[in-house]
């Protein structure tokens, strides 16, 4: 295997994680609700893939674990958030802090334990093909649900009727409220994607990524994955692409160290933030730029497009 194609797989297998946990916080957020816990779902997730693939033997049974266990976390929240009304930016951090916490106490046992490793599946033919066939189609399980989910979520939001309602509800709930449509069922089921998706994603890490359990291993993805909703301005398309970008970034530090490159890795390892900066800023002058240049009888009804 060439290097290049060796990058390429390393950079595939850090921005997956990033792309899943980002993908199911967006949908959260089109419903209208801010869940900062994806660290503390994804690291469940993680010690509860990892957990169940060493008591099964399989790495399936495992993914199906992982994506249980951050479906479950995330019901938590969004009882709290939703039937008890809590606020929901607390919230979020508080159970953040209990996944580390308790993914801690629960995968105590499991420490040093020698992981079971999903294996890439090998697509006949196509996993020939130089350059990217060993790249592309001779990946594990989770890359490919990681594609489907992005084309599948595109079509949901902007295609489904059930779509429009969760956008509906996200702009302007009461509104939606006053349609009929079931503002809490809907919210709820948006909040469980979004842990499902973000189990998922810490199932990648301890059955692919690293396959082994460590304390901690989300090592603050579920923050990028927060920062990469942001920057791409809520568009599933955006995000896949931002999602690799952001994985880039975090493997070529790791070979710009390798190759004596002279570049700090702190400046390389901000480079996801500052664009996610950048991008805010475009997106909040195009708002106001749009506000400015819109007649005052239709400014009233104005929604930006989120």
């Amino acid at each position: 295997m060439s290097i290049f194609e060796a990058i390429l797989l390393t950079v595939i297998t850090a921005s997956t994680p990033l792309v899943i946990a980002a993908l199911g916080e967006l949908v959260t957020e089109r419903s209208g609700v801010l869940n900062l816990g994806v660290e503390g779902m994804m690291i469940m997730g993680a010690v509860g893939a990892f957990a169940t693939a060493q008591l099964t033997g399989s790495a399936y049974i495992g993914i199906v674990g992982g994506v249980v266990s951050g479906a479950l976390f995330s019901l938590l929240f969004a009882f709290l958030t939703l039937t008890l009304v809590a606020n929901q930016v607390a919230t979020g951090l508080a159970l953040t802090i209990l996944g580390l916490g308790a993914s801690g106490m629960l995968g105590e046992a499991f420490v040093g334990a020698p992981g079971v490793r999903l294996l890439p599946i090998e697509i006949p033919v196509l996993s020939a093909i130089p350059y990217v066939g060993a790249v592309l189609f001779k990946q594990d399980l989770i890359f490919y649900l990681s594609i489907l989910l992005v084309i599948a979520v595109n079509w949901f939001l902007f295609k489904s009727r059930t779509g429009l309602k969760i956008r509906a509800i996200g702009d302007n709930h009461a509104s939606a409220h006053a349609l009929g449509i079931d503002v809490i069922r809907m919210r709820y089921l948006a909040v469980m994607f979004g842990g499902a998706c973000a189990g998922l994603a810490g199932a990648q890490l301890s059955l692919i990524y690293t396959p082994q359990w460590t304390e901690n291993m989300s090592g603050g993805r579920g923050w990028i994955a927060l920062a990469l909703v942001v920057f791409s301005s809520w568009r599933p398309w955006r995000l896949l692409a931002g999602g690799y970008l952001f994985g880039a970034v975090t493997i070529l530090q790791l070979h710009a160290q390798a190759f004596g490159i002279g570049i700090p890795s702190q400046f390389l390892s901000m480079l996801p933030y500052a664009a996610t900066v950048v991008v805010l800023i475009i997106i909040s002058h195009n708002r106001r730029t749009t506000l400015i240049n819109t007649p005052a009888s239709l400014g009233k009804a104005f929604v930006p497009d989120r």
